[in-house]
């Protein structure tokens, strides 16, 4: 087991985001962690990966590294692909002594051909397209050979078809690294195309888990309401 949450609750002063979840991940399997704006699912991934702390409850994972796609690339500026991603071979107190020049090229560039990207190893994020970014992200992720991987609303800003090259490519590096993965998102095209489990979140509590399957089948009020996108149900958006 990579992941397992148990009885995780978070607070910010006196409101409660994360109410008393739990759910399991399994290596090579990707859950997708569904609701509306404001249902705590970003939370959740930020709680799992250590960027703040929980008030309660436990979460376990395999010994390793958990590496994190954020919503927007949040590649550095500054920095060309190359220096992007080998960033925290070189800098990681752990790692920066371990590779020489021409290790990293190589493990760069074996990066950037998984996610379908050869040869970009010099340009400069201003350079690329957003798919591009986004997919230089998830090298940069995987450059350590995490065995869990946060996906943070990865076809954020992107068009149909540089989403679907996204969830491509999530369902594609569960296979090659047997990473367990953790896709927060809303689209139901992600869902479909790359989730084998789904929980969905509503007011920091979990309110459906099952196969994405099973929430096309709109068997609850909650799931109906989410798959439909309708304004009647038991969810009501937050101001």
């Amino acid at each position: 087991m990579s992941i397992e949450v148990r009885n995780l609750v978070k607070k910010f002063d006196d409101k409660v985001v994360i109410n008393d979840i739990s759910f399991k991940v399994s290596d090579g399997e990707v859950l997708a962690i569904v609701g509306f704006s404001g249902s705590g699912k970003s939370t959740v991934l930020k709680l799992i990966s250590g960027l703040i702390p929980y008030d309660s409850g436990e979460i376990l994972t395999s010994s390793g590294d958990i590496a994190m796609v954020f919503q927007y690339s949040a590649l550095f500026d500054s920095l060309n692909v190359f220096d992007n991603i080998s960033f925290a071979l070189r800098e990681r107190k752990d790692l920066r002594k371990k590779y020489s020049k021409n290790d990293l090229q190589k493990i760069v560039a074996q990066k950037l051909e998984l996610v379908g990207l050869k040869g970009i190893e010099n340009k400069f994020p201003s350079e690329l397209s957003g798919g591009m970014q986004k997919r230089v992200s998830f090298a940069r992720a995987i450059v350590t050979n995490p065995n869990t991987i946060l996906y943070d609303e990865p076809t954020a800003g992107l068009d149909p078809m540089s989403s679907t090259l996204i969830e491509d490519y999530i369902v594609s590096l569960k296979h090659e690294i047997n990473a367990a993965s953790i896709v927060v998102t809303h689209q139901m095209s992600t869902i479909l195309r790359t989730a084998d489990r789904v929980i969905m979140l509503y007011d920091g509590k979990i309110v459906f888990e099952g196969t994405p399957t099973d929430l096309l089948k709109q068997d609850t009020p909650y799931t109906k309401q989410f798959v439909t996108a309708s304004l009647e149900g038991p969810m009501k958006m937050k101001a």
